[in-house]
């Protein structure tokens, strides 16, 4: 199936001479759509000293999702919305971020699990040109972070085997809140694989084999309990992943 996508007039940034791209991507989430990008948008002009834009990608809701990102888009300055026809989180940032305009592209999870307070530290260091990429992490001292036993189980597990098995030096692969430099993000999606949820992981790998500079700033971060995330089918997924790009390294 190809993929379609359905995208709204440049929406100019709000201050500022540069741009920040916010992606938020979603698929089913009609819940708390609306809740968290007013939230978001009301964050960003109180505080955020830089232009900015809010990218609502819809990958192929079947909910009501869709008609209420039309709606954000018409409601709120700064805000438009995409729509694609085929699921997957890594599909919608890649469709995204490689035809921004913005000097900076990020995201962040639908729920806003993690404290907006991160977010200009998250982006900071790439609009100065210190950094290439940066990510939250809820692994880092500092950081402060409230969810169940399972997750953190699962998280550390894959952390761990990122570091001992690939040799990764960034400790939390897996937290959706995230930004790059848009030119180093062009350069490095078409050699990104995953589509999903691994996405994330290979970008972050691959950034790191090429000697590019990715900045870590501890979250804080809570879970969201009705969260649709099916964590172990997740974590199955991305050590396909993980072995996948072993196995391409190995080869070489």
């Amino acid at each position: 199936m190809s993929m379609m996508t359905v995208t709204a007039p440049r929406v100019e940034a709000a201050t500022g001479t540069r741009l920040v791209e916010v992606v938020v991507p979603v698929h089913n989430e009609q819940r708390v759509l609306a809740e968290s990008v007013r939230r978001l948008h009301s964050y960003l002009v109180r505080t955020f000293p830089y232009g900015f834009r809010i990218t609502i990608a819809d990958n192929a809701s079947t909910d009501g999702t869709w008609g209420i990102a039309a709606g954000l888009e018409r409601e709120l300055p700064h805000v438009r919305a995409v729509r694609l026809d085929r699921k997957g989180r890594g599909r919608a940032l890649r469709k995204v971020w490689s035809e921004s305009d913005a000097d900076v592209v990020s995201y962040m999870d639908v729920d806003l699990s993690t404290d907006l307070d991160a977010f200009f530290p998250l982006v900071a260091p790439l609009l100065s040109g210190h950094s290439d990429l940066a990510i939250g992490s809820r692994l880092s001292r500092g950081s402060n972070v409230v969810r169940g036993p399972k997750r953190e189980l699962i998280s550390r597990a894959y952390n761990l085997l990122l570091r001992s098995l690939m040799g990764a030096r960034f400790s939390d692969a897996q937290c959706g809140f995230k930004a790059a430099r848009t030119q180093v993000a062009q350069a490095l999606l078409p050699v990104v694989e995953d589509q999903e949820w691994f996405f994330d992981t290979e970008l972050l790998l691959l950034a790191e084999s090429r000697g590019l500079r990715i900045h870590e700033i501890p979250v804080d971060w809570v879970d969201d309990p009705d969260s649709r995330v099916d964590i172990v089918r997740t974590a199955m997924d991305d050590l396909k992943g993980m072995w996948r790009v072993a196995r391409t390294r190995w080869a070489r």
